[in-house]
This record gives C-alpha cells, sequence and structure tokens, in this order.
C-alpha cells in the first residue's frame, strides 16, 4: 500500500505507523480509526489473489477479506514495528487462509481438482501455466530452507502485493537485492512448479 492509498482514509502513512503502535498497546481506538486501511489494504491483497483464479474457486474475495480481518484482529501481543511489518505479516496471513481453503478442499473432494492460480502474470513468464496453492507453499518452504529471504520476497510480492521498495524497507535489505532476489527466486519456482502435474 503506498501513501496515496492509505490518505484516502484521511490517514497518512505516518499515521498508519503511529496507529499500529498504538493497536499494540492495547488503544482499541486506534483499530476503530486503522479498519478502514486495513479492510482497503486487505481486499486489495484478496482482489490479487483471486484475480489469477480459475473459474470455478469457491473461495470469495469477500469471504477471504473477511477470514483475513478476522484474524488479524484476533492477533494478540502483536508488537508492530511500522506499516512495512503489518503489510508483511498480512502477506503471510492471506497465505495461509489460502494453502488452509485449498488443503480443505483437497481434503473433501479427493480426486477432484485443487483451487489453482494462473502464474503467468505473477511470474512474467507466458508458459508458466497453472499451479495449485499447495504446489506454491510447498515450493516457497523448500526455497526458504535453501534462501529464507528469497521466499519473503516471493511471500512479500505475490501474497503481499508489495512494490520492491516497499519489500526492501520490510526485509531491512536493499531494493537491488530485492531485485536479484525476486529474479533467482522467480526462476528456481519456475522450475520446481513447471514439473507439477494437474491435480
Amino acid at each position: 500500500m503506498d501513501e496515496e492509498q492509505a490518505s484516502l482514509n484521511g490517514i497518512s502513512a505516518a499515521d498508519v505507523t503511529r496507529l499500529l503502535k498504538a493497536w499494540s498497546g492495547g488503544d482499541s481506538k486506534a483499530l476503530e480509526r486503522l479498519t478502514p486501511v486495513v479492510y482497503n489494504e486487505l481486499h486489495r491483497l484478496a482482489q490479487c489473489q483471486m484475480a489469477g483464479e480459475r473459474d470455478g474457486h469457491l473461495l470469495q474475495t469477500s469471504a477471504l477479506v473477511n477470514e483475513a480481518y478476522l484474524r488479524l484482529v484476533g492477533t494478540t501481543e502483536m508488537d508492530w514495528r511500522d506499516r512495512n511489518h503489518f503489510f508483511a505479516f498480512s502477506a503471510r496471513l492471506m497465505r495461509q487462509i489460502l494453502i488452509d481453503f485449498a488443503r480443505v478442499q483437497h481434503a473433501n473432494k479427493r480426486g477432484n481438482r485443487v483451487p489453482h492460480l494462473d502464474l503467468s502474470s505473477v511470474w512474467d513468464l507466458p508458459s508458466a501455466g497453472h499451479a495449485n496453492f499447495i504446489d506454491l507453499d510447498e515450493a516457497l518452504n523448500r526455497l526458504a530452507a535453501l534462501d529464507e529471504r528469497q521466499a519473503q520476497v516471493v511471500e512479500l510480492r505475490f501474497f503481499g502485493g508489495l512494490q520492491n521498495n516497499e519489500i526492501a524497507d520490510a526485509l531491512n535489505t536493499s531494493e537491488a537485492t530485492v531485485v536479484r532476489d525476486w529474479r533467482v527466486a522467480r526462476a528456481w519456482l519456475y522450475n520446481e512448479l513447471a514439473g507439477q502435474p494437474e491435480h
């Protein structure tokens, strides 16, 4: 989320960070002021995720947003450092909800297809085809074992919709490093997922 998006709700980027810290300290009024920003950000993340879905995905954007919001406000003892920390956490949360949903669908419909996502628009690889969230999650876990930062870059970019400069801030690294990590991780994941069979 950029400063313009935050200010649409009458809250500047600096205020978002201040309110997050106040919320961490137990200020319920801070959460009230943050709610429109949080909902807008979660809705943006959900739209990004659902836009890549094939027709027939059972999880709707509004359900994804509501589930993410409930989990987010139910988080206890979270010490928000700044808005980038918050958005990184939101990306992780969105990933977990989508993976949980895919696993439930897979368990309930053995032999049927697991929800798929089109990676071509994300990876800038027109031949990347489709993968499912479970395959992607497992590949990201394998990547994290090799290079945790690269996996975080993918998570923040894919599930969080963050730009390179925002990812650099969230990971306390340079934008050039993020670009390099993204390039390497994208190629590695493409190779991992290209051989995955359709479920």
